[in-house]
């Protein structure tokens, strides 16, 4: 396996780097969102009831013990929800934010990756065939195809293990960043639930 893919030149090395590193980050990523449990309607109401019922200890220590992004969000929403809406809604928008940025974590490595992998691939294959073109000029025109052959093999070497990491790259990154998405609207929805009973319990009108 090592002399087949040195045949491909000093670029194979980077490439695979990169398909080390994107598996890396894919594996981590769906490890991190198998233990994310954002979705909890039945808490979200019962802190909302506590909210109207004027209970905000107690809300707050349900939204703390939760140890959910849910609950983090909703914890700080809590702390500020005798103020007016425009603060709360403020402190939820920064709290939401740095849930999805947590849960963002190394996507945009991912997409890099996704996106150099065939220029180095592209590249390999010029450095390729400008072997082959000096071998050429360096015999004078008079080669054959054996002598060509190992700037050739650079060339396609590279292009196919550049390709071959960039597709799986882009299909997890666009898998990943499909379940962020809809993280980030469970967080959103919950949070309009906390708003609407703030806004009930101070006698607003809230939409």
């Amino acid at each position: 396996m090592f002399d087949f893919f040195a045949k491909g030149g000093i670029l194979v090395c980077p490439i695979i780097l990169c398909s080390v590193v994107a598996m890396a980050v894919f594996v981590e990523r769906v490890i991190c969102f198998a233990r994310v449990r954002i979705r909890g309607d039945g808490m979200v109401k019962e802190i909302a009831q506590h909210v109207r019922n004027g209970k905000s200890a107690k809300a707050l220590e349900l939204a703390r013990r939760n140890e959910s992004p849910m609950g983090r969000v909703l914890a700080d929403a809590i702390e500020v929800a005798d103020q007016d809406l425009e603060t709360l809604e403020t402190v939820i928008i920064n709290s939401t934010g740095g849930e999805v940025r947590e849960l963002s974590r190394y996507l945009q490595t991912l997409a890099t990756i996704a996106n150099i992998a065939p220029l180095l691939g592209l590249l390999g294959t010029v450095v390729g065939m400008m072997k082959a073109f000096m071998v050429i000029q360096q015999m004078g025109g008079k080669v054959n195809a054996a002598v060509l052959a190992g700037g050739i093999w650079e060339a396609m070497m590279t292009t196919a293990l550049g390709l071959s990491v960039a597709l799986p790259a882009m299909v997890a990154h666009s898998y990943l960043v499909s379940r962020v998405d809809d993280y980030e609207a469970q967080l959103q929805d919950g949070t309009v639930t906390f708003i609407k009973a703030v806004g009930k319990r101070k006698g607003l009108k809230t939409e």
